[in-house]
């Protein structure tokens, strides 16, 4: 039993540099670090969420980083972040190279959480992109399918915007991407964003 399982879906497709890289594989270590992420874990009926990593980037390219984690302290916590740190993407591979696919990120994280070995009354996705839905299916009816199985979607917006694509990337995530109670879209500054967004 958790009170939430979450789905941190970040995005390595072949507009992500290292800079981006590291801001999402750090921003998302940090926020397990932070004492206020595991002060808020605390404060649950459950006392422990579930976290899996996982990165996309065209349809079809998913990789999962770190399995399903139960995290109920701040040793597991600082388990997950260092596994995060040392196995996430960091740009420079030729692997990962891809189109952005939000509309097969959220389909394929909405799978994990329908699949999720625990018990839950939350599912959440945390999808992180510097980009539009550029590859596959529609975004806004992959959203909507996802949120019919009452999950949360919420993102991460990495640019303000997209050149030549749109000016207004948070606009477009907030409008096509999220959805469910509570959801949210945000452009992290800092790596401290990241633990207020997970904080949420």
């Amino acid at each position: 039993q958790v009170d939430a399982a979450i789905v941190l879906a970040v995005d390595t497709s072949s507009s992500i540099g290292p800079e981006q890289a590291d801001q999402q594989r750090y921003g998302h270590a940090e926020a397990l670090r932070s004492r206020e992420v595991q002060a808020a874990i605390r404060r649950g009926i459950a006392r422990c969420i579930a976290v899996v990593y996982v990165e996309w980037s065209s349809v079809g390219a998913l990789r999962t980083v770190m399995p399903w984690k139960r995290i109920c302290g701040r040793d597991e916590a600082l388990e997950a972040a260092h596994f995060i740190a040392g196995h996430g993407d960091t740009g420079m591979g030729g692997a990962r190279r891809g189109s952005t696919s939000l509309s097969y990120a959220l389909e394929a994280s909405s799978l994990m959480l329908d699949h999720f070995p625990g018990r839950t009354g939350s599912r959440i996705i945390d999808i992180s992109a510097n980009g539009t839905n550029n590859d596959g299916l529609s975004v806004a009816e992959a959203r909507d399918r996802v949120l019919g199985k009452g999950h949360v979607i919420n993102a991460i917006s990495l640019s303000r915007s997209e050149p030549g694509v749109t000016d207004d990337l948070w606009t477009y995530f907030h409008d096509n991407v999220i959805g469910g109670p509570g959801a949210f879209a945000i452009t992290p500054d800092q790596p401290a964003d990241y633990a207020r967004a997970l904080k949420r």
